[in-house]
């Protein structure tokens, strides 16, 4: 019979007595040590796996002598306090799982026997990873747990044990949640050491219950580290500071500004529409950047310019994609967040699946699996919802027109003038002003990263979109009038805390809105000029900029040889020498204006000299816009039936530092 008493005094005392009664009816007793203080109540509250966990005690009883006192040892296994040792990476994680020393003390108090000494069981990490569990007179040492997940039907992992009295050791692979596994290991390991196959099994047995409770703990820790990685709650000064920012007159001037601070020289339309555009996450239809540029010019400073002043917890940053990674991403870990990838060349395996979560906003694949109940090869799908804002860099000309079509195309300004500009910059920043200004810069993150966890997912309504109008020569438009659209939704976003937000009632749903202003739309229709007006060129931007510092060498030329220019030769060391850029570019880029009639090639076989003629006319119109861009400040209503006010805290769109040629409209 087993004794299952409170393991208190009374529980004590009464198992004393009652093993008397039974040892005179014939009965043997044994005694199942609860924890101290605990009854079995108690004991199954505190176990996650109940029934494995009381089986365990169960197969831990110990005889009672006919003295009243235990035959068997028990001892008390202190356990290192871990919690206690915070700041000491160096402490030992070391826990017990064992019998407690309470009944022993009471046993012996009331007993003149001796009570011998049973060790409990000690757990240890090992530098390599492995864990190392010392029960009785053997140690196990179990690999690859640290690997394993907690979700797994299946706890495959390589164990060994070692008998610290003979010296014999066992290793083998063992499923610790299979019973049969563990038989089959028990046996053969009590054939190798000379023990007795029950015990092993009651061993293995508190091995498993030992794991069970790692991997709860783990969980717990996984959870815990989630819930941290998640939004953080704003303090009431953090979120007055990042409402007044929003609610600031002066809003995309003070985003402007505060990049500037933040280390970034120039560039002001681009880091405002990439910021835009890492706005628009919120939206049903996300924008899509790619900064094109030579390689130092600085795309990636614009990116992480850009990236700092957005939350951490809403951006994706990885450095390359492999074909299939976006399909297992997780079914909500990219909808409504950032995608940030280094280089489009670590991405061409994934654009295919780039293409589709930007258009359709979610991707699905069906994919061959083993179940993990029966083993047998089964159809799983995956998919991954959007929408996702995604933002790439490139030095390559050549990109994929289906990536190309879906992205706001950025240029980093490449002149001289910006190059002097970033040198000064550069030994500012060594200065002790510069000193201090970098200190600015983790206030400057951190205020706009929680005005943008501010920003709700609102729906935007624009009034102005009936009468608004857009160049229509080309079928690509059709998607650059979307992304013009989107523009201007994402600047009525980022001033939801300056517009009022209006509800309306449809079939049975209250939606909350706001809507665009004539502002709004003012704000991007210099923003559209530069960018879009640009991707409707068929140069690439750099090959533009060459063509037109050709232009400016064959005039030159044409002045000192006293020569019409169709009549001016010249080679592509000339054009180095009057660009000063590198012969890696020359080529690629010399070789598209050929392949696409700007330049005529003569020569260059048969030993002959390479050399070019222009054959595009300087007074030819390059300044590629969007000519159908409505004022709306002059001309255009609301299509709503009451107007809206005009908004006297906005930016006056005329004080913005653009070219004049993009402000062109019809």
């Amino acid at each position: 019979m087993l004794i299952a008493f409170d393991n208190d005094a009374a529980g004590n005392s009464a198992a004393l007595k009652l093993a008397e009664a039974l040892r005179e009816k014939g009965i043997e007793p044994w005694r199942v040590i609860f924890p101290a203080g605990m009854d079995a109540n108690d004991y199954l509250l505190a176990s996650e796996q109940k029934a494995l966990a009381f089986q365990l005690l169960l197969d831990q009883a110990l005889p009672m002598a006919a003295d009243g006192a235990l035959a068997a040892a028990v001892k008390q296994v202190e356990a290192a306090e871990v919690g206690k040792l915070a700041g000491s990476e160096a402490a030992e994680k070391v826990e017990a799982v064992g019998v407690t020393a309470d009944f022993a003390a009471s046993s012996s108090s009331s007993s003149s026997s001796s009570v011998a000494s049973e060790p409990g069981l000690v757990s240890e990490w090992l530098d390599n990873g492995d864990l190392s569990l010392t029960l009785l007179n053997q140690q196990w040492r179990l690999r690859g747990l640290t690997e394993r997940s907690r979700h797994s039907l299946a706890l495959k992992l390589n164990v060994q044990v070692l008998d610290l009295v003979s010296g014999v050791l066992f290793c083998d692979h063992l499923d610790l949640l299979s019973a049969r596994s563990r038989q089959g290991y028990a046996r053969l390991a009590a054939l190798e050491l000379g023990c007795d196959e029950a015990s092993l099994r009651r061993a293995l047995g508190r091995v498993l219950l030992w794991v069970e409770q790692y991997q709860t703990e783990q969980k717990a820790r996984v959870q815990a580290e989630a819930s941290a990685e998640a939004a953080p709650v704003l303090s009431a000064d953090q979120q007055s500071e990042a409402l007044a920012l929003l609610r600031s007159p002066q809003l995309l001037a003070r985003i402007t500004q505060d990049l500037a601070a933040c280390g970034v020289v120039g560039e002001r339309s681009n880091l405002l529409a990439a910021y835009l555009a890492a706005t628009s996450r919120r939206l049903d239809k996300p924008l899509a950047i790619l900064i094109q540029s030579s390689s130092a010019a600085g795309k990636s400073s614009l990116m992480d310019a850009v990236l700092n002043l957005m939350p951490p917890e809403e951006r994706l940053q990885y450095s390359a994609m492999t074909g299939q990674s976006l399909f297992y991403l997780g079914e909500v870990n990219v909808k409504h967040k950032i995608l940030a990838i280094a280089e489009e060349e670590g991405v061409r395996q994934a654009a295919y699946a780039l293409k589709l979560l930007q258009s359709d906003g979610e991707l699905t694949i069906a994919s061959t699996a083993k179940d993990e109940v029966s083993g047998n090869l089964v159809t799983k799908q995956y998919r991954v919802e959007g929408p996702v804002m995604l933002m790439l860099t490139s030095t390559a000309i050549d990109i994929d027109e289906e990536l190309l079509n879906r992205c706001l195309v950025l240029t980093v300004n490449e002149s001289r003038e910006q190059t002097e500009a970033i040198h000064q910059a550069q030994r500012q920043a060594q200065t002790l002003a510069g000193l201090l200004a970098s200190r600015d810069k983790h206030y400057l993150s951190e205020l706009h990263q929680n005005a943008q966890r501010l920003l709700r997912p609102l729906k935007v309504v624009n009034p102005f979109a009936q009468q608004l109008s857009f160049i229509s020569d080309k079928t690509r438009t059709r998607r650059d009038h979307m992304k013009y659209l989107s523009l201007i939704q994402s600047i009525a976003l980022l001033h939801q805390y300056q517009r009022e937000v209006k509800q309306v009632s449809h079939r049975g749903e209250v939606i909350d809105y706001i809507e665009v202003t004539a502002q709004d739309i003012q704000h991007a229709n210099p923003l559209a000029q530069e960018i879009l007006g640009r991707t409707l060129d068929e140069l690439p931007p750099q090959t533009r900029q060459l063509l037109k510092l050709i232009g400016a060498l064959v005039a030159q030329l044409a002045s000192e040889r006293k020569q019409a220019l169709h009549e001016v030769r010249f080679t592509r060391r000339d054009i180095r020498a009057f660009t000063q850029w590198s012969d890696n570019q020359l080529k690629v880029h010399c070789l598209r204006l050929a392949e696409m009639e700007y330049l005529q090639v003569l020569g260059g076989c048969r030993g002959q000299l390479l050399q070019y003629a222009l054959i595009w006319r300087l007074d030819e119109d390059d300044q590629h816009q969007l000519c159908a861009l409505i004022d709306v400040l002059a001309s255009a209503k609301p299509a709503s039936d009451s107007e809206s006010e005009p908004e006297t805290n906005s930016m006056n769109a005329a004080s913005w530092d653009y070219p004049t040629a993009s402000w062109s409209v019809a």
